[in-house]
């Protein structure tokens, strides 16, 4: 059997063990955030020199010059135009899909008048460069660079700026084609710390963007922390993670592999089940028992399980959605027979795959919405990326005379209260008038 944590919620220590699952793995200690502030005011300082400097020791990547960390058009392109049929077709169907569903979320501008004439709105622009981080290591992610291209190119952003890992001079021709697909304008084969700062600050050779978005390893996740501020970011993306509720009457084979599913990533992701029926349980104990030996990535797998791993036993439904609601994960499966009402019941989830032919691996990929997601719990107060993270609102204020008259005595008595009077006789001035 899988080396797996088994849990009851009727345990008297069960929530502070069902706690401990929920942490991210290692979290960014005093000598990450030392060794990334050091990279990140470097690279602030010394600009494309620390580029190669660390594209050298980390990569193992010689560049001769700046210039040649860009990837030119032509080879995009190529890699583009060398894909085959099969995985074309399937990047072309994705693309449309997600770009229906982003279509939806666009953010409108509005606009009222008041009797007295005054005019009050809200203006929508799209940012003007957006940074695209698309990451390396374990496995390259072309599907991350869809998630995060496509809600830009919907919101009008202008430029998209993109940085990938590229370890011994290798990238993937995967995410050059999507590149080339999406029309990312520019491409440099710069990853870690050094690229986030490298897009906030600005080098001589890479543009200061607006925002920096996709995920990356607790070097990249440390260093979006660091240029908060200076830059806008989407989200602190820790290890990815799958809830499933199931009422034990799936294929049990089904949700062994929805677990897997997850965690393939990395040592850390969190993969968890919780279920009425025990005897449920120990059928997805040996579906996975009997599947893990054909999984590629077996041993992630089994050391994700490991560390983060559950098969919990809950009282009913009711409960497992209160436990949900706790956990608030990234990514939920609802695999009961009733999955729109045990729905209702859920406030806190990233991304929420109803029913038994609702996989989370579709979500991944091609079903529509974005699976840039928030983990860690934060789906308690963070949301998907979607069209509005590349959205800005300005407030529209446009008063009449009469509108002036009114508002500036409510101003002027406010404004006094705090001991702002060069703010009373701003709005006082134009009451008098």
């Amino acid at each position: 059997m899988p080396d797996i944590s088994r849990l009851d919620s009727a345990q008297a220590d069960f929530k502070a063990r069902f706690t401990a699952l929920l942490t991210t793995g290692p979290g960014a200690e005093r000598e990450v955030w030392d060794q990334v502030r050091a990279i990140v005011d470097d690279v602030r300082d010394r600009g494309d020199a620390a580029l190669l400097e660390y594209t050298r020791r980390f990569d193992q990547y010689e560049v001769a010059h700046a210039r040649n960390l860009e990837i030119p058009h032509a080879r995009l392109q190529g890699a583009l135009d060398a894909l085959p049929s099969a995985p074309r077709q399937a990047l072309e169907t994705a693309a449309r899909r997600l770009t229906v569903y982003a279509e939806h979320q666009k953010l409108a501008p509005f606009e009222y008048t008041e009797d007295d004439g005054t005019r009050l709105g809200q203006q929508v622009t799209p940012l003007d460069r957006v940074g695209l981080y698309v990451p390396g290591g374990k496995a390259a992610y072309p599907s991350t660079l869809l998630m995060n291209a496509i809600p830009a190119r919907v919101a009008g952003v202008k430029e998209l700026i993109m940085t990938v890992p590229t370890p011994k001079g290798v990238v993937s021709d995967m995410v050059l084609a999507i590149a080339a697909f999406m029309r990312v304008d520019r491409v440099f084969t710069v990853g870690g710390a050094q690229a986030v700062a490298a897009l906030a600050y600005g080098t001589e050779t890479i543009p200061a963007v607006d925002k920096i978005v996709g995920p990356g390893n607790t070097y990249v996740a440390t260093a979006k922390r660091l240029v908060f501020g200076a830059v806008g970011i989407d989200m602190i993306a820790g290890p990815t993670e799958i809830m499933v509720v199931c009422d034990g009457q799936v294929d049990p084979d089904w949700t062994a592999m929805d677990l897997f599913s997850q965690a393939e990533h990395e040592e850390f992701a969190g993969a968890v089940l919780l279920c009425p029926d025990s005897d449920y349980l120990e059928k997805v104990a040996r579906a996975m028992d009997k599947l893990l030996p054909t999984m590629p990535r077996a041993d992630i797998i089994r050391a994700a399980l490991r560390n983060r791993g559950a098969l919990i036993h809950v009282r009913d439904l009711e409960e497992a959605a209160a436990w949900v609601n706790f956990a608030a994960p990234e990514h939920l499966q609802l695999a009961v027979a009733d999955p729109e009402t045990l729905a209702k019941k859920i406030r806190h989830a990233g991304a929420i795959f109803l029913g038994n032919h609702s996989p989370e691996a579709l979500g991944d990929y091609c079903a529509g919405p974005n699976h840039v997601l928030p983990t860690g719990r934060t789906a308690r107060f963070s949301s998907p990326l979607g069209v509005y993270d590349f959205q800005k609102r300005s407030s529209v204020i446009h008063c009449s005379p009469r509108g002036a008259a009114t508002l500036a005595p409510v101003a002027a008595i406010l404004a006094r209260e705090e001991g702002l009077v060069a703010h009373a006789e701003s709005a006082e001035y134009r009451g008098r008038n």
